[in-house]
């Protein structure tokens, strides 16, 4: 018994700081491919060159204009000095298990594999920031010489990121900095999508399928998380500047990603002839989607952020999620991996990267699921839109 019990502490132990994704097993979860399409094995390091050339409108959290990621390159003979010097990578996630995030994550391994950099730890925060502080302090111990990471909260992880870099480490920053730390000085660079395009362009797409005048309802993300604010902020302004027939009439906050059902179930109770709700990202639209069938609203119109499997399935199949602004995962994913190089070599980088934000409605979904994710979409998906 007492065999079996250290058997079981152990692989939990291992569950949380190594493997990426455990505590979120199953949910919306795709195989990422082994490599993105767009692409080489040889040659200088750059990114997808089949990316659009579209204008971001984000800028990063202390005002700074975002640079192409396509502007991004290491040589071949930068990429040999990176392979000389035998480094080491930690990637310390705020959570995963979504299409998006096992996208990133596999985009940042590949890279780091062709850079010659050994990946010493993949952690995942499961979206708490206590947890994601012990996860910091736990793989410093395996003094990684490079660190990539989504901080889950500003403020309250400020001291851990600290810690990393005062213990030397380089740290380049996935959408957003912790609270205090100075870009060039204490991290590398921030790495984002358009997320206030995004969010724009999820207005746009309400706007155009309730036909330009109704009533709508926001789900935000209530917690100190630069991008998904952004998202939110941009999806109302747009609304309030564009579409003068269309009117807000609820607000309701989440802290959980899993608990979009639950605020907009309340949301639907008290506003029975609501058109459509915005939700920050894909996971808490699918609750937003169950709320809605649980209602018996099949009509309600709803738009987000981000490709995932199932809210794809609901476009494809003109289902009650019928368009986002989409991210390019995999690239921003590559974008954090160079610009680690950058920060090995010694070679200035842009304070702020960002890519562009895509337009996914019915019309395309099938096209940019490959420019996204470099590989043709699920079954389901393909077979949903031949219906």
């Amino acid at each position: 018994m007492k065999k079996r019990f250290i058997s079981s502490l152990a692989l939990l132990l291992v569950c949380g700081l190594t493997i990426a994704g455990c505590g979120n097993a199953g949910q919306n979860k795709t195989e990422a491919p082994k490599e993105h399409e767009g692409y080489t094995a040889s040659g200088p390091l750059t990114i997808n060159p089949n990316i659009p050339d579209l204008p971001v409108q984000d800028i990063g959290p202390n005002g700074e204009k975002a640079v192409s990621a396509k502007s991004l390159q290491l040589s071949e003979d930068e990429l040999k000095k990176i392979k000389d010097g035998k480094y080491k990578a930690a990637i310390v996630m705020h959570y995963s298990g979504t299409d998006y995030m096992t996208a990133a994550v596999s985009a940042m391994e590949n890279t780091f594999k062709k850079m010659g950099i050994e990946v010493v730890a993949v952690t995942d925060a499961q979206f708490k920031a206590e947890k994601q502080v012990n996860d910091i302090e736990t793989v410093l111990a395996k003094k990684p010489d490079i660190m990539i990471s989504v901080p889950v909260d500003a403020v309250s992880t400020a001291s851990a990121y600290k810690k990393a870099v005062d213990q030397g480490v380089k740290l380049v920053f996935m959408d957003g900095a912790a609270k205090g730390l100075v870009p060039g000085k204490d991290y590398i660079s921030i790495v984002s999508g358009d997320n206030y395009g995004n969010g724009a362009l999820a207005a746009d797409i309400m706007a155009e399928k309730l036909g330009g005048k109704g009533k709508v309802g926001i789900v935000f993300h209530d917690v100190n998380f630069f991008v998904t604010k952004n998202r939110s902020d941009a999806f109302e302004a747009r609304i309030k500047e564009k579409y003068p027939d269309i009117e807000i009439v609820a607000k309701g906050g989440i802290t959980d990603p899993n608990k979009g059902e639950e605020v907009a179930s309340a949301m639907l109770t008290r506003n029975p002839d609501i058109n459509g709700i915005f939700a920050p990202w894909d996971v808490p639209a699918e609750g937003v989607m169950a709320a809605a069938r649980t209602a018996g609203r099949n009509d309600l119109i709803v738009t987000t952020v981000d490709l995932g499997t199932n809210v794809a399935l609901s476009i494809a199949s003109d289902g009650i999620v019928r368009g986002l602004g989409a991210q390019l995962p995999y690239d921003q994913g590559v974008a954090q991996a160079i610009l680690s190089g950058y920060a090995l070599l010694g070679k200035e980088a842009p304070a702020y990267v960002a890519s562009p934000a895509i337009k996914v409605t019915k019309e395309n979904v099938l096209e940019n699921w490959k420019l996204i994710y470099g590989t043709d979409a699920p079954a389901s998906i393909q077979d949903a839109m031949k219906k």
